[in-house]
């Protein structure tokens, strides 16, 4: 992962939010600092489109949840894809923007984990409080089993797919947003992603009784951490189906390229045009590259040294590690350690 001064990581996560949610190319006069507390200040986010305009006016509070939620999206697809030759570290905006303007692969999964996000960040800041105008999500009409019952406060899901869906959707439905066919990819893959947030809501509960016995559980409707909602979209990612726009009765639709027997299933991530291995550097096809990539000699999945270097070899390297050891538990109540040394062999890209 590259790295940046603080104040061009800002701009650079804004810039992120900005082409995904926004479909916009300006952020020469984003501000470094933004914090959304006033009116005006939603004329300093560039490329919002007239509908986002008056929710920002209208919701100022959403605004900086939003914000909230497009460093979520970076910092969770950096995690997710850390194992793969393609790891979302390319925030240099020339390439970014290649990339994720066309429709590829990567960009399906992009745009799937944001509306996920948007929407997972809006129903939490609606439990914590953060968001004024919703509160805990509804209590569940059915009847729970003995020694439950339904209590807390329930993650705000309808709230979060509502208001995140006309936020991230806005651009798309715009007439000038790109082709048609960019636009249903879109609007398909943002769909599949808040799918994966209605499938991430369980139920959870906390126990109450005489010495942890656990005799009633109080148990409310949360939604998984947004690293698991990632994992699931990277599955879907990895069976994407590649589909062209043709005319299916009066209209052009998406359909499988492949598989055209079948129309495009409703949980399943969709593209248009296939990737670069993204082997090399290449500006314009929006890759970074692997060299210098760390590897794992020992693995055969797709952090494996012969997958991440291409086949080009790789360098080993020593690091000394400083780890805890040796620790014992004093009663009471705390925990000594001595300090341990060890030297491990690691190895990057050529």
């Amino acid at each position: 992962v590259e790295r940046v001064s603080p104040s061009l990581d800002i701009k650079m996560t804004l810039y992120w939010l900005l082409h995904v949610c926004f479909c916009s190319r300006a952020l020469s006069h984003t501000p470094v600092s933004l914090h959304i507390n006033q009116t005006h200040h939603c004329k300093l986010l560039p490329g919002l489109v007239s509908s986002q305009a008056q929710l920002c006016r209208s919701n100022l509070e959403l605004m900086q949840t939003i914000i909230a939620a497009a460093r979520e999206v970076k910092k969770t697809c950096q995690k997710t894809f850390a194992d793969m030759r393609w790891n979302c570290s390319s925030i240099d905006i020339p390439r970014f923007v290649l990339l994720f303007s066309t429709g590829t692969r990567e960009s399906a999964f992009v745009y799937a984990l944001s509306a996920a996000a948007i929407s997972h960040t809006i129903a939490r800041a609606c439990t914590s409080g953060d968001l004024r105008l919703c509160s805990c999500g509804p209590i569940p009409g059915e009847i729970p089993e003995p020694g439950y019952r339904w209590g807390g406060c329930a993650d705000n899901l309808h709230y979060g797919l509502v208001m995140g869906s006309k936020f991230s959707d806005a651009p798309m439905k715009m007439k000038k947003a790109g082709s048609h066919a960019n636009k249903l990819m879109h609007l398909h893959n943002s769909e599949v992603g808040r799918q994966a947030l209605r499938d991430a809501l369980v139920m959870k509960c906390k126990c109450h009784g005489v010495s942890g016995s656990c005799s009633i559980r109080t148990c409310w409707r949360g939604l998984q951490d947004l690293k698991d909602i990632a994992m699931d979209l990277k599955t879907k990612y990895l069976s994407a189906t590649k589909v062209v726009h043709r005319p299916m009765g009066t209209r052009k639709q998406l359909v499988p390229k492949d598989i055209d027997i079948r129309p495009v299933r409703e949980n399943e991530l969709v593209y248009l045009q296939s990737s670069p291995d993204f082997c090399a550097k290449n500006d314009k096809l929006g890759s970074i590259g692997t060299q210098d990539r760390q590897c794992n000699k020992t693995s055969i999945g797709s952090d494996s040294c012969d997958l991440m270097c291409c086949g080009r070899g790789y360098n080993p390297y020593t690091e000394k590690l400083v780890e805890r050891c040796h620790c014992k538990y004093h009663w009471c109540c705390y925990v000594t350690c001595k300090k341990c040394e060890r030297i491990v062999e690691r190895y990057v890209c050529k």
